[in-house]
């Protein structure tokens, strides 16, 4: 119930921000499994590339938001 409702809630009050996790979790997937086919390494894969665009993403909204502060 609260899967179905987390989309709802979180579209209800305009930070759609955190519609990056699952897109990011998806394209990771999808990326791993177009490259590899042992779901073992796939998964090792994806979640690393998870981490990398989450991080990147991450470090960019820092740097932009340390921009912001400032101006």
């Amino acid at each position: 119930m609260f899967a179905v409702m987390l989309p709802l809630m979180l579209a209800q009050h305009g930070n759609t921000i955190w519609y990056v996790l699952p897109l990011a979790a998806a394209i990771s997937l999808v990326y791993s499994a177009s490259r590899y086919e042992l779901t073992e390494r796939i998964i090792r894969r994806a979640s690393r590339l998870f981490c990398m665009i989450v991080g990147f993403m991450g470090g960019v909204l820092i740097v932009l938001w340390g921009l912001s502060a400032t101006i």
